[in-house]
């Protein structure tokens, strides 16, 4: 009965906590308010190479102190999510609606 059990919790999976979220570090706030004003994050396919480019026009930003750690954190945290691409070796991220 005790093995039935432990398979079950291992089946279960990772659950998501619903704890407060540890701050952001100044990098991660930084790509977040960027994305907030209606830039889009680009990565290629790796998730280095980043590349802020906003959506209506043709301004572009390489922010020199994030990296691929940077976006995995933020994505990790459920505050970036992947969208669509026209071209495979480029991931765009996007902001996702923050938790409460």
């Amino acid at each position: 009965m005790a093995r039935e059990k432990q398979a079950l919790k291992k089946r279960a999976g990772k659950k998501i906590s619903t704890g407060p979220l540890p701050k952001l570090t100044k990098i991660e706030q930084d790509l977040l308010w960027h994305m907030e004003q209606g830039y889009q994050l680009e990565t290629d396919s790796l998730g280095r190479d980043l590349l802020l480019r906003k959506v209506v026009g043709e301004e572009v930003i390489r922010p020199a102190s994030a990296n691929s750690t940077t976006v995995e954190a933020l994505r990790e945290r459920g505050l970036i999510g992947e969208a669509k691409s026209h071209d495979p070796l480029k991931i765009v991220w996007r902001t996702t609606n923050r938790p409460t």
